[in-house]
């Protein structure tokens, strides 16, 4: 039996779902064994800038902002069903990191 961390990573959690219910729907079907998916800390990146360049008039900034959700899921079965679950499709806004041990 070979485990599988897999961990998701984007910034449209529903994109990040989707691919989880993928992963755990392949799974089902080759009977293995599915944990997850666990939430992790949501990751907030945040810039404020002032809006006149030139830094005349009052001081007023805008405050942009980019959230980072991530997913966090474990699969043990044989090397072969792993195989299939890693030729899942991932959009390109979805990041995927995976260890196995």
């Amino acid at each position: 039996m070979t485990k599988v961390r897999i961990k998701l990573s984007g910034e449209d959690s529903a994109a990040l779902d989707n691919v989880v219910s993928q992963i755990r729907n392949l799974a089902d079907t080759l009977s293995m064994k599915f944990i997850g998916p666990v939430r992790l800390p949501r990751r907030t990146l945040s810039i404020s800038t002032r809006k006149t360049p030139c830094g005349d008039g009052t001081d007023t900034y805008e405050l942009w902002e980019k959230r980072v959700f991530k997913r966090l899921c474990d699969i043990e079965g044989d090397e072969k069903y792993i195989k299939q679950v890693l030729r899942i499709k991932v959009p390109t806004n979805v990041f995927v990191k995976i260890s196995i041990s």
